[in-house]
């Protein structure tokens, strides 16, 4: 089976990328149980807790980002410099997510078959 990889990097309001990401990772996870999800830079935004995308006329997804156990996706990283660049702690997140440096984000990118970015 094909290993995929999506890569978040954009902040989760203001652009839809975030969304279709997540509308993308779902939709594929019908297809492969190899699918790993990385957030990187900005992307780590898409998993703050108590996002308010309605205060910035924007559609609320976040709290999708909730089911993710039950379509059977626990391969999460986050990249551990982008996070401490911005002051946040994996207690900010609202989903379980690995830590990782970024040759470690690398090592496993390099890993995935396939690699879709958001």
């Amino acid at each position: 089976m094909m290993s995929v990889g999506f890569v978040f990097t954009t902040v989760p309001h203001g652009l839809n990328s975030g969304r279709e990401g997540l509308d993308a990772v779902l939709a594929t996870s019908a297809y492969s149980e190899e699918l790993q999800l990385f957030f990187i830079g900005d992307g780590v935004w898409q998993l703050l807790k108590d996002q308010q995308g309605t205060a910035v006329l924007g559609r609320e997804y976040s709290a999708a980002f909730k089911m993710l156990p039950l379509y059977d996706l626990e391969e999460v990283f986050v990249c551990r410099e982008s996070m401490a660049e911005r002051g946040l702690t994996l207690d900010d997140l609202l989903i379980e997510a690995e830590l990782l440096s970024p040759q470690e984000l690398t090592a496993r990118l390099h890993r995935c078959q396939k690699i879709l970015s958001y």
